[in-house]
């Protein structure tokens, strides 16, 4: 079971914004959930349900991670999901590494092609066309897989050669030490390009909250037929969700509604459901102390496994 952080307006502004979520983490930790998932934004978006860009707060990922990395001991902490779009893939994989190794090895490696074109305007980032985009991910995606293994240590760095990247030599040291490598999570939903991708380099997969039980069980069918294309075992994949229409209890009286929601999605093979914490007042303990005591013994019965490789 993840909770995805996505709200920053928290008690007392920015000026106390680093204390509440530093209590906030401890407290998600100490509720017992496996993981802890950041945005990767710089605005606000509340596409579909809203008009779109906002002046909501909204924090860098990446920073965001250490901060959390810093101030928790146990829970995985990973993005849901990086956009390939937004730095070189390079020091993207650097910044994984260096989490990694400060966590203790507690960092999963989430990313996907980017979809947010009006925050890549407003901030002068190029935004390619849709196929590059997944070029350019599965570029990132090899990348990490090639500084991530023995290759990636001094003696033995090699260059990268792709279509859109070129690294004269891919050194990475420290290496991670989640061996041998931070589980890889490719978030979409995409038939032909996003779940064969999946299906080639991912430990696990995201699917959209927006999908039905129909939708996600015929999605999961896409994946097990490029898997057994491509001679990967389907069960190698961790299934996740990000759960926030459906999973994430707004009441008290929704709790039971959402361990079946959960329950259902067990069913299909999901091991993970991501609960949302923009639409309740996370910051209250109320909230976490209800989920504790009241969902989240529920959840961890249904015996299911998250993103990990080891």
């Amino acid at each position: 079971m993840g909770l995805s952080l996505g709200s920053f307006t928290a008690p007392g502004g920015s000026a106390r914004l680093g204390a509440e979520i530093a209590t906030l983490a401890r407290r998600i930790e100490a509720a017992r959930f496996d993981s802890l998932w950041v945005w990767d934004h710089f605005f606000w978006d509340e596409t579909p349900v809203g008009p779109g860009v906002t002046d909501r707060e909204m924090l860098e990922a990446y920073t965001l991670l250490s901060f959390l990395a810093g101030v928790t001991e146990n829970i995985e902490l990973g993005t849901m999901v990086a956009s390939a779009t937004y730095r070189h893939p390079a020091v993207l994989v650097k910044q994984v590494t260096s989490l990694d190794v400060l966590s203790g090895g507690r960092i999963i490696f989430g990313i996907g092609a980017g979809w947010f074109e009006e925050e890549h305007r407003a901030l002068g980032i190029p935004f390619p066309k849709r196929a590059e985009r997944f070029e350019r991910l599965e570029e990132t995606v090899r990348i990490a897989l090639q500084m991530w293994s023995d290759e990636g240590e001094y003696e033995r760095a090699k260059p990268f050669d792709g279509r859109h990247y070129h690294l004269e030599r891919t050194l990475n040291v420290p290496q991670v030490l989640r061996r041998p490598h931070p589980p890889i999570l490719i978030g979409g939903a995409g038939e032909r390009k996003t779940l064969r991708l999946v299906a080639q380099y991912a430990d696990a997969c995201n699917l959209p909250d927006s999908l039905t039980l129909e939708q996600l069980a015929h999605k999961l069918t896409v994946l097990r037929q490029h898997c057994a294309q491509l001679g990967r075992p389907y069960d190698a994949i961790a299934k996740t969700v990000n759960g926030a229409r459906r999973a994430t209890p707004i009441e008290a009286a929704s709790i039971p509604h959402a361990i079946e929601y959960s329950r259902r999605l067990a069913g299909l093979g999901i091991g993970t459901v991501v609960l949302a914490s923009e639409k309740v007042d996370i910051y209250a303990p109320a909230v976490l102390d209800r989920w504790a005591r009241e969902l989240l013994p529920a959840l961890h019965e249904l015996d299911v496994a998250g993103p990990k490789t080891s």
